[in-house]
């Protein structure tokens, strides 16, 4: 067996959470776990029990007790902490004192900071405001906002009252944010008057306008100055953010006691396939989850000060957002990872102290790309715990970041999504670290590895599935009356289990790998392969910056079309295009290796920095592309589509 990366401090396995959750649950069940993998299956075995301890170890505040923690037990229809009530905003604000909640900074070095007392004040002024808007419980407040205080305080104060949020970030074009934002009919839009990215401004204020005139349910506009300032040139009807919170009779939030399982916000699919699908999210169920996640899984305690660098239109920002009823301190970075470099992020984790620091996989490997030595450029020995999520992480990125950044860090890579605002598989304070792997389930998860037949498979890649139900699950699909499109989008293949959309493999030592997304499955020979099982031999050709797999069909037969991005100095040349050829069959098999290579300036990818491997794939069987304003760079698209009339030339020449 491969040597661990990291093992954790011997203190770790007695003060953590984690530790002292497993001694109460031994407590609670007057049984010995041995191993983390037997609090596991108790976990899942067990899951009503599991859950209620958890809510108790976490002091979950229920206004009204449940009179069931769960049931029936099915997937989907199972309900969860059946007449119980709470407010998620009220957990997050617990603390009223001169903590710092929120540091907030922006890539040109502005720096605002509010306590919780000013947070929790904050709140309550907004919530008052809406109220006085006439916004009321299961009403919809939509924002086109950056990643700043303001959004924050918005959607708490949603959240106090019981009114819905939905958020898009203002990178989002006008048709991306309607066909989210619009299929929700929101009755108050809070926007970003303008956003700064690359040193580069941007106006919103035409989407603002676009959005308002294209959502008939649109009743008011709040616009919040980036800067500062008060916005020019706004419409008469429109409100700025202080004359938002002048319409306040009171500073002091007010929480409504809402049911478990009362919607908190609504999140959206990338509409790869379609529409984007609008999944509404659980206030109970989120908020459990977050706090398992947090505190269990990532040890995070109120003296930490935690960063996740995200958009408030990735799922991610909800997840830090939760982070608050942990008491810690969080950090809201606005703008660009890359301006003026790539070292930027890691010169903010030392200035502020940060002690949790979470990126995308993305960033990690285009650091250890460009040769980045984090430890160089900043003090980071304060460090604790590094997340990771978005996209696999390689195994050779794992072996960078300990060699690079801090040699005693927690590296937890993270996958769940979207779908669950939360994690399927993630970290474990008590647990080895092994490159390239993803520590194990999370607990209350009954994650496992099925293959097409639906047996469970171990050291071998299989579909990612739940089998059993977990709080986080949506509450439904918005504009999905009988469960059909939820149903399909989960269930179908495997009937009464959670099918993620996820090649993993599970290690005999209970690791996690994650192999790419199997509904982007290439299917050469009608045999399926992971796109990740291409991806990693390219790591071992240094001219190789990146690739993206994607299928070609040939008369009739599914062919495998490698695109490559190369480093400025190289070109793809012959031997280059034998090397990569070589590598693949050497680590995957001959059926892996791409028939066809060619050289691209850049990869699609969401907004996430997942490859958008489905765009180039329908570019190349001449399908439309439906998801082009949820990419981050569409501009590259044009490439594609003339590499696939050259592709169809070629082959009307050989024919």
């Amino acid at each position: 067996m491969t040597a661990p990366l990291w093992r954790p401090d011997p203190a770790a396995l007695t003060t953590s959470a984690m530790a002292r959750f497993w001694r109460a649950a031994e407590a609670h069940t007057g049984r010995r776990f041995p191993d983390y993998p037997a609090l596991h299956r108790w976990s899942v075995d067990h899951s009503a029990d599991f859950w209620s301890l958890y809510a108790d170890f976490a002091d979950i505040r229920f206004a009204d007790p449940p009179v069931e923690v769960k049931g029936p037990d099915r997937m989907p229809g199972t309900r969860w902490f059946r007449g119980a009530t709470l407010n998620y905003a009220e957990h997050l604000l617990r603390r009223r004192d001169d903590k710092l909640a929120l540091v907030y900074r922006t890539e040109s070095g502005q720096t605002r900071r509010l306590t919780y007392a000013e947070l929790r004040t904050q709140v309550g002024r907004c919530a008052s405001a809406l109220r006085h808007l006439g916004i009321q419980p299961g009403d919809h407040v939509v924002g086109y906002l950056v990643n700043g205080p303001e959004t924050v305080i918005a959607f708490l104060a949603c959240a106090s009252l019981g009114a819905i949020w939905s958020a898009c970030s203002p990178d989002f074009g006008a048709a991306a944010a309607r066909d989210r934002l619009g299929q929700i009919e929101p009755r108050l839009l809070i926007a970003s008057d303008h956003y700064t990215y690359n040193g580069r401004p941007f106006d919103c204020l035409p989407i603002i306008r676009a959005l308002n005139s294209q959502i008939p349910s649109i009743q008011h506009v709040v616009v919040v100055p980036f800067g500062g300032s008060p916005t020019a040139e706004m419409p008469k009807n429109w409100l700025n953010w202080d004359d938002l919170l002048s319409l306040a009779t009171s500073h002091q939030p007010e929480f409504a006691a809402l049911p478990f399982n009362h919607p908190l916000y609504i999140l959206y699919s990338s509409g790869t396939t379609g529409a984007p699908k609008c999944m509404v999210h659980g206030a109970g169920g989120t908020l459990l989850q977050h706090r398992k996640e947090h505190q269990l899984h990532t040890d995070l305690r109120a003296d930490d000060t935690i960063v996740y660098f995200t958009t408030c239109g990735w799922m991610m920002w909800n997840w830090l957002v939760s982070a608050l009823a942990t008491g810690c301190t969080l950090v809201l970075y606005e703008g660009s990872l890359n301006h003026p470099d790539l070292s930027t992020a890691w010169r903010l984790a030392d200035e502020l102290g940060v002690t949790v620091f979470g990126t995308s996989a993305s960033f990690v490997e285009a650091c250890m790309r460009d040769r980045i030595r984090p430890r160089d450029v900043a003090d980071l020995s304060s460090l604790r715990t590094l997340l990771s999520t978005g996209s696999p992480l390689s195994p050779d990125a794992f072996r960078w970041v300990y060699a690079n950044v801090n040699g005693n860090l927690h590296l937890a890579s993270i996958s769940g999504g979207t779908d669950i605002v939360s994690c399927f598989v993630l970290g474990n304070p008590l647990l080895p670290v092994y490159a390239g792997e993803i520590q194990c389930a999370g607990l209350g998860m009954d994650v496992a590895a099925f293959d097409e037949r639906g047996s469970s498979v171990q050291s071998q890649k299989g579909e990612l599935v739940c089998r059993r139900p977990f709080p986080s699950m949506p509450v439904r699909f918005w504009n999905d009356p009988d469960g059909e499109r939820y149903r399909a989008s989960y269930f179908e293949m495997y009937p009464g289990v959670w099918r993620h959309g996820d090649f993993i493999e599970i290690t005999a030592h209970g690791g996690i790998v994650i192999l790419g997304r199997s509904d982007a499955t290439l299917m050469p020979g009608g045999v399926r392969i992971g796109t990740a099982e291409i991806y990693r031999p390219l790591e071992t050709i240094p001219e190789v910056v990146a690739g993206l797999a994607a299928t070609v069909n040939r008369e009739g037969r599914d062919e495998i079309a490698l695109f490559v991005v190369l480093r400025p100095e190289h070109e793809l040349d012959v031997a280059l295009r034998t090397e990569i050829q070589r590598a693949i069959r050497t680590s995957a098999s001959p059926r892996h290796v791409p028939r066809r290579i060619l050289a691209v300036p850049d990869l699609p990818r969401t907004r996430n920095g997942k490859l958008a491997e489905l765009t180039v794939t329908r570019i190349l069987r001449g399908d439309p592309v439906t998801n082009r304003e949820s990419l981050a760079n569409p501009e590259c698209l044009i490439v594609y589509v003339s590499l696939r009339a050259q592709l169809l030339q070629a082959e009307a020449a050989r024919a």
